[in-house]
C-alpha cells in the first residue's frame, strides 16, 4: 500500500488522471477497475473516477502487481532525440514543440509513445502536461505546461476562445474568392471497423459548434495554399470544413479522395498537408502574452515549391 500527498501541481486534478501517472504501464481498464471496487482512497474515503483532487489530500493507492502493469518501456533513443531536436519555446512556464507528422500527442490505442510520454522520459521536468492536442498526422505547435498555473492559464485562454490558432493547410483545387468563414457544426459518427469520423451536423443532430476561417495565400493550378484560423478547437474541424466547402486537405485519405491526392505522392508529398504554424496566449495576470510560431518543414516547403503554375499570389497579412 502507497500514499501519496496531493502536491499544488497536481490540484484540482482529476483522481483517474492522476493514479494513470502514479502507475504508468498498468492498463487504464485495471485503474478504473481500482476506483470502481474501493481499493483507491483519498482522505480514507471512496472516490469516483471524476473526482477533483485537492492540495494537501492524501491518495492511498493499492499494490499493483507488475505482472498487471507489465514492463514501462522507455520511448526509443531516435524519437527522444528527435522531439529534442523539435523544440522551438521554452520558458519557466511553457515547453514548445513543433510536432512531426506521424506522432502522436499522447499514447493510446497501437501507439506506445506520444509527445507526452517522450517528455516525460527526458526526466529533466518534474512536472509537465500537454495544454492541447494536435492530430498524429498534423505538424506544428504543440504547447506543454511545466506547471498547473501555467497550464490552467491554458486551458482558460482556450476555453474563454482568447487564443489565436493559425494553420497553412494545401487544399485540393483553385480556390474561388477572397477569406470564407465556416460556421459548421460537427458531429462525430461511429463508422465501419470501429473507425470514429466527424462530420458537418444536420440541423437535427446535437453537433457541437465550429468557426474556421479561410484565407487564400498562394494559388496554384490544382491547388490553393490556405490559411486557417480556427476559433474553436473540434476534433478533424479544419479537414472536415475543407471537405464540406469542396476543397479537401492535400493528402488527407480519410475526408478526401485517394486518387485526387495520387498527383501529389507522385511528386514526393507522402503525408497530409496541415502545419499548426501559430499559437497565442493573451497576457493574463503575472503570465505575458506568449507567441509562438514554427514554420513549414521542409517536406511541406518543397511540395509547395514543386507545384505547377502558380496563378496569383496574395500577401500575408
Amino acid at each position: 500500500m502507497r500514499k501519496v500527498r496531493v502536491s499544488t501541481n497536481e490540484d484540482g486534478q482529476r483522481i483517474d488522471n492522476f493514479l494513470l501517472k502514479q502507475l504508468p504501464g498498468v492498463p487504464k481498464s485495471h485503474v478504473y477497475r481500482l476506483l470502481r471496487s474501493g481499493q483507491v482512497r483519498v482522505d480514507g474515503g471512496r472516490a469516483k473516477a471524476e473526482r477533483k483532487l485537492v492540495v494537501g489530500e492524501e491518495v492511498r493507492i493499492p499494490p499493483v502487481r507488475m505482472a498487471e502493469a507489465g514492463e514501462t518501456k522507455r520511448p526509443p533513443d531516435s524519437m527522444t532525440r528527435r522531439l529534442r531536436e523539435a523544440i522551438i519555446h521554452e520558458d519557466a512556464h511553457y515547453l514548445a514543440v513543433s510536432k512531426p507528422a506521424g506522432l502522436a500527442s499522447h499514447a493510446g490505442s497501437g501507439v506506445d509513445f506520444g509527445v507526452i510520454e517522450v517528455a516525460r522520459a527526458w526526466g529533466t521536468h518534474p512536472w509537465i502536461e500537454l495544454v492541447h492536442r494536435l492530430d498524429r498526422d498534423t505538424s506544428g505547435v504543440l504547447l506543454l505546461a511545466k506547471n498547473r498555473e501555467a497550464l490552467l492559464r491554458a486551458q482558460r485562454a482556450f476555453k474563454n476562445g482568447t487564443t489565436i490558432k493559425k494553420y497553412f493547410a494545401l487544399l485540393v483545387g483553385r480556390w474561388k474568392g477572397e477569406d470564407r468563414d465556416v460556421n459548421a457544426a460537427l458531429l462525430r459518427d461511429a463508422v465501419s471497423a470501429g473507425e470514429r469520423l466527424v462530420r458537418v451536423a444536420d440541423d437535427d443532430d446535437d453537433g457541437k459548434p465550429s468557426h474556421s476561417r479561410f484565407s487564400p495565400r498562394q494559388w496554384f493550378r490544382d491547388a490553393t495554399l490556405m490559411e486557417v484560423q480556427i476559433f474553436s478547437g473540434r476534433t478533424h474541424q479544419i479537414r472536415v470544413h475543407a471537405a464540406a466547402l469542396g476543397y479537401p486537405v492535400v493528402g488527407d485519405d480519410k475526408y478526401g479522395e485517394r486518387e485526387v491526392n495520387k498527383p501529389f505522392r507522385e511528386r514526393g508529398l507522402k503525408r497530409m498537408f496541415l502545419h499548426s504554424h501559430l499559437l497565442q496566449l493573451p497576457a493574463e495576470g503575472d503570465f505575458e502574452k506568449l507567441l509562438i510560431t514554427a514554420p513549414l518543414p521542409i517536406e511541406l516547403r518543397d511540395a509547395v515549391n514543386g507545384l505547377p503554375t502558380a496563378v496569383a499570389t496574395r500577401k500575408r497579412r
